[in-house]
């Protein structure tokens, strides 16, 4: 325990998914046994999945202020980035060489986003909204004649691309535009990693709005608008290419890395080799990237570090369930499979939800807190009486909805499907 008191000081070093989730979880599980920091360089948390609506007016990023998370959590914030550790010493340094001594460490600090072909537009989400807007726009135009959309062979997350692709496409063809719009992938199958259902659901959108896939394909960017295929030699000439980014670890001074600067871990995150350090989130070495996988991993980091704390019971280690919403331009498609090996076990998809709340984010502590909050700000806004849950709709039913409600005078609620109520504000517990 920690010399200032008879409470775990746990340090956790990142302001994304992963860290919120962790904040969250451990404060639920451990209540005043930790006393918790939190190292972020931003002041808000950015909610990035619906970056990819943003180009098409289907959806906005949302920005949360860290410094409610802080206050409803008990939680001290820290402003600055994980620069190195010194594991042998419990201590941690930031941006700027300040020193934090901790019980525990959990690094949750994301990975690097970069450029996978020179002469490709990149899509990292929300620093290239508004170039995807241009490439939509002159889709619609007409003005480029197609459109090609590259998954790059080390991507482990693929889903961003395609949703890229439909919606892209399915404006053209509203718009009236005759554009041609390629999906290359290394996948056999559509979204292959949730399974043959969802494979063949996928297939028939991208068929629907007329998307030509190249599967199996490993693509490199050869110039401007070149697409080079193999095997086979194909090569596609197109308007604009786009890509979704490689990533690399964040290859943090003092801890073990791979080749790629990802930092390995056990089944409750702990790293080897370091004596309490953990780690959860896109900068590990487990191959998928995405938030809902990276809450699960915050979940198991948690509970470990709970029992550490002194909580009774044994921690649940990580059993990745993987869950993808994709957004089309239409109805959604939500996907849900349990991870095993590199493919997808007992898998369901379709157009009903498969979790609660739906969000793109599906994180058992993360996802219900954020929805609280979106909840309260369109109550405080004068919102007119909707007792709908507004995450089910797609962004344009939503839309339409909340202008109906608008006309008719009251006030709205989100509900929860179990209990018919709005989900209570997260309380701090007690241990």
């Amino acid at each position: 325990m920690s010399a200032t008191g008879d409470r775990l000081d746990v340090l956790i070093a990142g302001g994304g998914v992963a860290s919120l989730e962790a904040v969250i979880a451990l404060r639920a599980l451990a209540g005043e046994r930790v006393a918790i920091r939190m190292l972020a360089p931003e002041d808000d948390f950015v909610y990035r999945p619906l970056s990819v609506a943003e180009p098409f007016g289907l959806g906005e990023m949302r920005r949360y202020p860290l410094r409610r998370l802080a206050d409803d959590f008990d939680v001290e914030l820290l402003k600055g980035s994980l620069t190195s550790v010194v594991p042998s010493d419990s201590v941690a340094f930031s941006n700027g060489d300040l020193e934090l001594a901790y019980d525990a460490l959990v690094v949750a600090v994301g990975a690097r986003r970069l450029a996978a072909f020179n002469d490709a537009l990149t899509f990292r989400g929300d620093d290239d909204v508004t170039t995807l807007r241009r490439v939509s726009e002159a889709a619609e135009a007409g003005s480029v004649g197609s459109v090609a959309f590259v998954v790059p062979s080390s991507i482990g997350w693929p889903l961003p691309l395609y949703e890229l692709a439909l919606m892209t496409a399915r404006r053209a063809r509203e718009s009236g535009s005759e554009v041609r719009v390629v999906l290359v992938t290394p996948e056999e199958e559509p979204l292959a990693i949730f399974g043959r259902e969802a494979s063949q659901q996928v297939g028939a959108l991208l068929e629907e709005v007329g998307i030509e896939v190249r599967y199996s394909a490993h693509a490199e960017v050869l110039a401007p608008g070149v697409v080079s295929l193999s095997p086979g030699g194909e090569e596609l000439r197109c308007g604009r290419v786009v890509a979704l980014p490689a990533l690399a670890g964040p290859s943090v001074p003092g801890l073990p890395a791979d080749p790629d600067g990802f930092i390995p871990t056990d089944n409750f995150g702990r790293v080897p080799r370091v004596a309490e350090v953990y780690a959860a989130g896109d900068g590990t070495t487990f191959p998928v990237k995405q938030g809902g996988i990276a809450c699960q991993q915050a979940d198991a980091v948690a509970g470990a570090i709970a029992k550490r704390a002194g909580v009774p019971g044994e921690p649940e280690p990580f059993r990745p369930v993987l869950r993808g919403m994709l957004l089309t331009g239409g109805d959604p498609r939500y996907m849900r499979t349990e991870l095993s090996g590199r493919l997808g076990g007992e898998a369901k998809a379709g157009t009903e939800r498969l979790w609660w709340p739906p969000s793109k984010i599906a994180g058992d502590h993360l996802a219900p807190y954020l929805s609280q909050i979106d909840a309260e700000a369109l109550a405080s806004g004068g919102a007119k009486p909707l007792e709908l849950a507004l995450d089910r709709l797609p962004p344009g039913v939503r839309r339409r909805a909340l202008l109906a409600s608008d006309e008719h005078g009251g006030g709205f609620s989100f509900l929860d499907p179990a209990s018919g109520a709005p989900p209570e504000r997260p309380r701090r517990p007690r241990a």
